[in-house]
């Protein structure tokens, strides 16, 4: 898990891990291959997990037959049937709390303008609203961070999920 650049993500995969770890053992004595992980990921289903929730999960196992393979504990032929074990089908469409336009203007009428406070909350918003930066990135955001590029402000060499570079700062009202 030491290759994976987000603290989040290695909390995730490790938790996800220990979980098949745990469901293994409960089995009778198989082997870690493409067939028992299929199995896993049944059992998953049967217990009724979200389709996010078991990928999520099946990715943390791709990952670690992927580094065992790496490491030659285990054959490359059996890590890459691990790798095409198939996830769980969405089904439907994802329909999360997206905000529309006018949505995120009236969130950020709400401020009151006149205290520091409410200047601060108004910018962090304004930030989260504009760039889609998670909290832990806003949180961490540094006033060095913030840099005028081509006559934009840019936060520059933030490492988002995917090792995004840089993110565009877009002002708002």
């Amino acid at each position: 898990m030491n290759s994976l650049t987000s603290l989040s993500s290695q909390r995730s995969y490790d938790h996800a891990i220990r979980e098949f770890i745990e469901w293994y053992c409960s089995e009778p004595r198989l082997a870690f291959n493409k067939p028992v992980v299929t199995r896993y990921r049944i059992s998953l289903e049967q217990a009724y997990y979200a389709s996010s929730t078991i990928n999520l999960r099946l990715a943390a196992i791709r990952r670690l037959a992927y580094e065992a393979s790496d490491s030659g504990l285990l054959s490359p032929d059996l890590a890459a049937g691990i790798r095409r074990v198939k996830g769980a089908k969405k089904l439907g469409v994802r329909i999360g709390n997206w905000l529309t336009t006018e949505q995120g203007k009236r969130l950020l009428d709400v401020f009151d303008l006149c205290s520091l406070r409410g200047k601060r909350d108004y910018a962090m918003t304004a930030v989260l609203l504009g760039c889609g930066l998670r909290r832990a990135e806003l949180a961490g955001l540094t006033v060095e961070d913030l840099q005028q590029r081509e006559e934009h402000w840019v936060i520059a060499d933030l490492n988002g999920k995917g090792a995004t570079s840089e993110q565009s700062l877009f002002l708002l009202g």
